[in-house]
């Protein structure tokens, strides 16, 4: 490396710094709605927003979603793959599992360097047990498994795992299944998890071990959340049927505003012709008849009307990936 000029009273060495630091950080004391963070959404499709999460509830539903969905013990070597500039990467690495006291893999590469089967080799080199990444990089590296036997799953030690996740879209049941036999080796559930910047944590999710999984399905709302089905109009759905997702009643970590804009988080989040007291996720869905399970089919402004019917991006992509040509 090149030569540093040092500059006395602009330059220290850190170990003089530290050794007058004292072991503990007294934590600072904040009022339970003061602001955490804002987090800015939905640049590619409007006007970027700001999401504004407060301390005491994000926090809150961070923890609760480590402990309900992850099923986090002291032991678990857990890993979440996502960036920590994304929400999944806020909430479930830099505050879900240090308010825990979680032992993390905190990973900055991507997933196809130095080859593709770079994710199965770090599971197998630190001994992963819960592994959380979303249904794109699956897809990705389902093609390069089989395009290179190599760097296919079989070829490394994934007995680690017990519990694997899905974030960031609906996973195809394809895709799903080829997680669950060929990563999971046919033991570990998926807890396939529904959730976005403005909720701040998971909604929607399997309990490992208690809920009966469905591909493709993230079955049931959590504790405490409301989720309901609902026309253009606010009516609510009777299920089997398509339509918008809402959610009836508040819960911890709910966005608290868009940064310097409350008239449009009203009229986003919480809009009229929806009666002003729902939250709007935004996302078309469907409830099971037998189950009560929801399935996400796509965001609502992505929606195709092919002769009538309004069909979600999931049911397309889902058809496309079964097709065998």
């Amino acid at each position: 490396g090149a030569d540093i000029n040092w500059v006395e009273g602009r330059d220290l060495w850190l170990h003089d710094v530290v050794a007058n630091q004292p072991d503990a950080c007294e934590p600072e004391w904040v009022d339970a709605e003061h602001p955490l963070f804002i987090l800015y959404t939905s640049g590619s499709t409007g006007k970027p927003k700001g999401v504004q999460h407060a301390s005491g509830g994000y926090l809150l539903w961070a923890v609760l979603t480590m402990k309900w969905t992850f099923d986090i013990k002291p032991n678990d070597i857990y890993w979440c793959t996502a960036d920590i500039g994304w929400i999944t990467g806020h909430t479930y690495i830099a505050y879900g599992p240090l308010a825990v006291g979680a032992t993390q893999i905190v990973f900055e590469g991507v997933p196809t360097y130095p080859n593709a089967g770079r994710f199965w080799d770090m599971v197998q080199r630190h001994k992963a047990t819960i592994f959380y990444t979303a249904p794109t990089a699956i897809r990705s590296l389902i093609k390069a498994a089989e395009a290179d036997e190599k760097i296919h799953p079989k070829q490394y030690d994934l007995s680690s795992l017990r519990l694997l996740g899905s974030v960031g879209e609906p996973i195809n049941p394809e895709a799903w299944m080829w997680y669950y036999k060929n990563i999971g080796q046919e033991k570990c559930p998926i807890v396939d998890t529904f959730w976005q910047t403005e909720t701040g944590g998971h909604m929607i999710s399997p309990l490992p071990g208690a809920t009966p999984q469905v591909p493709g399905s993230c079955t049931l709302p959590l504790p405490g959340i409301t989720a309901a089905i609902v026309d253009e109009t606010g009516n609510d759905l009777p299920d089997g049927t398509g339509g918008i997702l809402v959610v009836k009643r508040p819960w911890p970590s709910m966005i608290r505003t868009i940064w310097n804009d409350p008239e449009r988080f009203k009229k986003a989040y919480f809009p009229e012709e929806f009666g002003g007291k729902v939250y709007l996720a935004g996302d078309g869905a469907i409830r099971n008849k037998d189950t009560g399970y929801f399935t996400i089919t796509g965001r609502i402004d992505d929606v195709l009307n092919v002769s009538g019917h309004r069909m979600g991006t999931m049911e397309i992509e889902s058809a496309l990936v079964a097709n065998p040509i």
